[in-house]
């Protein structure tokens, strides 16, 4: 009887502590796939959800960095994806190309710039700073928001696309902002085109 005692209550034992253990194991996964679906692809389509993305970008490619393009799209299955073409060594002519989905950076190629002879390759490229950053570009998403749900009535428009295009010729007085919206289901596009400073230039519907 009391070996039968023994063998029930040890028994017992093995049961808890593997239950013990595969709740452990189960909040493990859980935590390590927030963590996953966390980070640069889940800051909202903010002044500061693009602030906190500019800080994984330098984060990932250096302060110093510089781009000649660089975007960021929305879908709402993956999360935000992110494409740049960027380099820490300008003169070196060689720029990268990489493209950000589902918690992983790849580069797709490697560019290799031409420029005129004598100009600096520096010229034609960006950095994310005071003249041009990405919290700007999330101010700018917020405004474009609110003005289609006021001149459309569209409750609950999205982001589809933002980027900062930069032109060839590196002339920054060119250069802009741009924010593309959808409506929550699909549908039109709403493409607002914006000065580094802010200023609406145009409209597409």
């Amino acid at each position: 009887m009391f070996v039968e005692f023994l063998h029930n209550n040890l028994t017992q034992k093995k049961k808890t502590d593997m239950k013990k253990f595969g709740n452990i194991a189960i909040a493990a996964a859980t935590t390590l796939l927030l963590m996953s679906c966390g980070g640069i692809g889940s800051h909202p389509a903010t002044a500061d959800g693009f602030a906190a993305i500019e800080k994984d970008l330098k984060s990932e490619f250096g302060e110093n960095a510089y781009y000649t393009d660089l975007s960021i799209s929305y879908d709402e299955s993956i999360g935000n994806m992110f494409n740049v073409t960027v380099t820490k060594e300008p003169e070196s002519l060689k720029m990268g190309e990489w493209t950000y989905i589902q918690a992983a950076w790849t580069q797709s190629s490697e560019v290799t710039l031409e420029i005129p002879e004598g100009s600096k390759a520096a010229d034609f490229m960006f950095q994310l700073n005071d003249k041009i950053n990405l919290k700007k570009l999330g101010e700018l998403v917020e405004l474009s928001i609110e003005k289609l749900k006021a001149e459309k009535n569209i409750e609950s428009p999205t982001l589809d696309m933002a980027f900062i295009k930069f032109p060839d010729n590196g002339d920054m007085n060119k250069a802009e902002y741009t924010v593309m919206l959808e409506p929550k289901n699909g549908g039109t596009t709403f493409s607002f085109y914006y000065s580094l400073a802010g200023e609406l230039r145009t409209m597409d519907y």
